[in-house]
């Protein structure tokens, strides 16, 4: 084709469609489906019983897909295997964020940048990835916001905050039970209203 002879049509469509197509990859979020509520607490599940201890020891890991033992663990951790089981990483994903916007998270570790062994590990970076994501709720004191797959954030008090998945059962109240590790392994427990909400978030858009 001679410089300076206009495209034929086939070809200006076949453009257009790669950029169309370009642009709909870069609004993609930071996981290839969508996020099924019932699989994250079903994973989330499955941990009970298997993760029976807690430590938060500092530990290098693989990247991406690192983890410590499957036996223990922090709170984190449930969520981040649970999201795994569906193509989601955080380490992954809360590390190339924070390399891109590192000033926008919690200063509050001391870090010049991004630790790819545990950022993902500390709940308020978490915070900070899934608000990013459009993904919070406003916090409510009502049990009938909350539904199975949400995820939950709490402050512990004494600077301590904590994660945890919603389930899909309740308690006699009517409270949805939370799948969480606050120290004994992975549990599935009514400790939504135990300590005050910070956050709630949910991967199914609105």
């Amino acid at each position: 084709m001679r410089q300076g002879c206009p495209w034929p049509e086939h070809y200006r469509a076949l453009r257009r469609a790669v950029l169309v197509c370009l642009c709909l990859c870069l609004a993609l979020p930071a996981w290839a489906q969508p996020i099924q509520a019932e699989q994250l607490v079903s994973a989330a599940r499955q941990q009970v019983g298997v993760t029976l201890g807690y430590d938060p020891v500092y530990r290098r890991l693989d990247y991406p897909g690192g983890d410590v033992p499957l036996s223990t663990g922090v709170c984190t951790d449930v969520l981040i295997r649970a999201l795994r089981a569906q193509g989601l990483d955080l380490q992954q994903a809360v590390h190339e964020d924070m390399r891109a916007h590192f000033s926008t998270y919690p200063q509050s570790w001391g870090l010049k940048r991004p630790d790819r062994n545990i950022d993902h590990r500390r709940v308020p970076n978490l915070m900070t990835w899934l608000r990013r994501q459009g993904l919070a709720r406003p916090p409510s004191e009502a049990a009938s916001a909350y539904q199975g797959g949400d995820v939950v954030t709490w402050d512990l008090g004494n600077g301590l905050s904590h994660i945890g998945i919603v389930s899909d059962r309740r308690s006699a109240q009517g409270v949805p039970l939370i799948l969480h590790n606050i120290g004994r392994g992975t549990r599935e427990e009514d400790i939504l209203f135990a300590f005050k909400v910070t956050g709630h978030y949910r991967f199914a858009r609105p």
